[in-house]
């Protein structure tokens, strides 16, 4: 997506994802001639993992970090933007957009990064990156365990062909719709067509039951409703 410099100007690190580098000179694509690890993963690459990782962001050359962000210019990839593009998704698999601004002859380069694809996480130098502030850390195990999860498919949403409203236990619609509108404090809610309800909750769709709604509200259910239903449909 297009950008100006004055939009840029405009924009916070920590609430906006984007990052803001001086990086004027010898600025490290992969992390340059440090031994620490810390200092190695200050990089262009590195930047780009843990944009990628927490659903994409920004990284602008050239601006310094404090607002409103003045161009001080940078010749990092300068007349090597494709050759820069190419290589990054030769090493992280990921197509990156890399815009060239300038003002008054200094020269910006942003580097707009999209998410991670899902249930599949990016590193740099084995470990997978995300920020924190100022700074890129290791993620946690939960975190690493999150996004990986997400490959698993939601059976509960998955239509179940052949279900329809006739086989649902009126009964415990009821008593979902009663325990709905008590926490939302919308007594109106008890009123709403069952169709309605039931596709405000992501339970119908298309006209179409999905298997949620079979373990929960179907006839014969031993407990058609419980605590369950509760925690599925985040009541």
């Amino acid at each position: 997506m297009e950008i100006t410099i004055a939009e840029l100007q405009k924009l916070r690190e920590s609430e906006d994802h984007i990052e803001f580098k001086e990086a004027k000179h010898n600025y490290p694509f992969a992390g340059g001639k440090h031994v620490d690890l810390k200092d190695r993963r200050r990089c262009v690459l590195g930047c780009i993992v843990a944009f990628a990782n927490e659903k994409g962001g920004r990284s602008v050359l050239g601006m310094v970090d404090h607002m409103p962000h003045a161009v001080v210019g940078s010749d990092f990839a300068e007349k090597e933007v494709g050759e820069l593009t190419d290589e990054i998704y030769e090493r992280l698999g990921i197509r990156i957009e890399a815009t060239e601004l300038y003002e008054d002859g200094k020269r910006l380069l942003v580097l707009s990064v999209p998410s991670r694809p899902v249930g599949r996480l990016l590193r740099f130098e084995g470990v997978p990156l995300m920020r924190t502030g100022e700074s890129l850390r290791a993620m946690s195990d939960a975190e690493i365990f999150r996004i990986l999860s997400e490959q698993e498919p939601d059976f509960s949403a998955k239509i179940c062909e052949g279900l329809t409203i006739e086989d649902l236990d009126k009964e415990a619609i009821a008593e979902m719709k009663t325990q709905y509108a008590r926490k939302q404090e919308n007594p109106l809610f008890q009123n709403y067509p069952d169709e309605q309800v039931l596709s405000d909750l992501d339970l119908l769709k298309d006209g179409k039951l999905n298997y949620a709604m079979r373990h929960l509200f179907c006839l014969g259910n031993p407990k058609p409703y419980g605590n369950i239903s509760l925690r599925t449909i985040s009541l």
